[in-house]
């Protein structure tokens, strides 16, 4: 039920929120936070199918609390390698991503030919980029879970990519990350939901 539900969705990205706005009146009125997070939590929402299904975000609800004082950043690739697991609790796997499809946000910056670019979607002088993307496209979501056995119905959704992002990065080829050497850490008490 936890990793399945739009409830479980929510009250998730609901505590990111709620802990975000802790640290942020812990450190006092001038605070500022950089949260990194997966597209699909950080983007709004609201951009997203994901609003039609009842679910909402980090990055909509920041938009909702601060405004234009939050500012989102999506990252993009077009082909690869990505660090992943093929099942929730699985083991991490280094797997290689499969070309973006022809009808996505990714082709359509693929097609542009260059290698890497940062696309401002914010202000007065974003205004053209914003109107040409403003048409609802596929956009790829790879988060803790990659399945490119799948990958149209597992990692595809309808976005509008310049009313999710205030900026979007591109990278046409990712590498996955190299995590660092962990050890299981004892004693510390889990955070809300899961210690309850």
């Amino acid at each position: 039920m936890y990793y399945g539900s739009r409830a479980s969705w929510n009250l998730r990205d609901n505590h990111m929120f709620e802990t975000l706005k802790t640290l942020l009146n812990f450190h006092g009125s001038e605070a500022k936070a950089i949260v990194w997070a997966h597209n699909s939590h950080i983007g709004d929402a609201a951009a997203t199918e994901m609003s039609a299904r009842g679910e909402y975000n980090i990055g909509h609800l920041c938009r909702e609390e601060f405004g234009n004082g939050a500012y989102s950043i999506g990252f993009g690739t077009h082909s690869g390698t990505v660090a992943a697991a093929s099942d929730w609790d699985g083991p991490m796997e280094v797997k290689a991503v499969l070309p973006s499809l022809k009808q996505s946000y990714e082709r359509l910056c693929h097609d542009t030919g260059r290698p890497q670019f940062m696309l401002p979607l914010r202000g007065r002088s974003a205004g053209e980029v914003r109107n040409r993307l403003a048409k609802p496209r596929l956009e790829r979501a790879i988060g803790v879970i990659y399945r490119p056995e799948t990958e149209l119905a597992s990692h595809y959704f309808q976005a509008v990519l310049p009313a999710q992002f205030d900026e979007y990065i591109w990278f046409d080829e990712s590498r996955a990350v190299t995590p660092f050497a962990t050890r299981e850490l004892e004693g510390l008490p889990d955070t809300y939901p899961f210690g309850l």
